[in-house]
This record gives structure tokens, sequence and C-alpha cells, in this order.
């Protein structure tokens, strides 16, 4: 009986350290990119329009400064503009998307990769819409 009361004590002695340092780990420099939405709707759009743009707003909620490492579009119809310099906590910032309807006809769909370095390295945002060529509704 008292050897097993000493191996568990041993246990204890050996996890406690562990569960705490990995506590503290995950609490330690973490930057957190949120988003206000993920996805846009252009709606019907005429391609005599010409580009159209729609602004993601982020908030880093997270303790340490947001770098967004890249942001890329499924294809060059779709042209992201991000901020290069870091988010500090608690400030905002906005990933501009640009679409180019020309040459579409029909329904779209794009993704916009979004790498960080925060706790979440991945995030996907999505436009879409549908695009008249002939510029009638």
């Amino acid at each position: 009986m008292k050897k097993i009361i000493a191996l568990l004590m041993l246990a204890v002695m050996v996890i406690m350290p562990a569960e705490a340092k990995k506590k503290n780990k995950s609490d330690d420099g973490n930057a957190l990119i949120s988003f206000v939405e993920e996805s846009h709707d252009f709606g019907i759009l005429n391609t005599d329009k010409g580009v159209v743009s729609h602004e993601f707003e982020f908030v880093n909620q997270g303790n340490s400064p947001l770098v967004l490492v890249s942001v890329t579009a499924d294809c060059g119809c779709t042209r992201p503009e991000y901020p290069k310099n870091p988010i500090a906590p608690g400030k905002k910032g906005k990933i501009k998307v640009n679409f180019i309807p020309a040459g579409y006809n029909g329904s779209f769909s794009k993704n916009i990769k979004v790498k960080s370095n925060g706790s979440k390295k991945m995030k996907v945002l999505k436009i879409t819409g549908i695009v008249n060529p002939n510029g009638k509704k």
C-alpha cells in the first residue's frame, strides 16, 4: 500500500509542473485575429462599373503584436491589400479585397487566405456575387 501511495505522489509531482508549464506557454505572447465578418456578397455586379472593393475589418484579440504573414486570393481577379506593420493587441486593421468582374458571367465565389502569426494560423475570407456582363438586372 505504501508503494502505491508513493507511486501516486511521484506521478502527481511529475504531472503538476508539466501542466503548469503547458498553461503558461499557451498564455505567453499569442496574437489572435478576429474578423467582424468573414464573408461578403457583392450582389449583382455590372462589368461596366469596373473594380469593386470590400474591406474586412479585424481586431487583434491576443496579447502580443499580430503580423499578417501573407494574404492571397484564388486567382488574379481578386487582389487583397493588407497592413504590413504589426497590429498591437486590442487594435484594429483592415484587409481590402478588390474584385475585377471583367470576363466573368454569372455567379462567383472566391477565397482569400489570411496567414498570420496568430494562434489560429490561417483564416479564410470569402467574397461572392453575380456578374451581369450586359448591365441589365
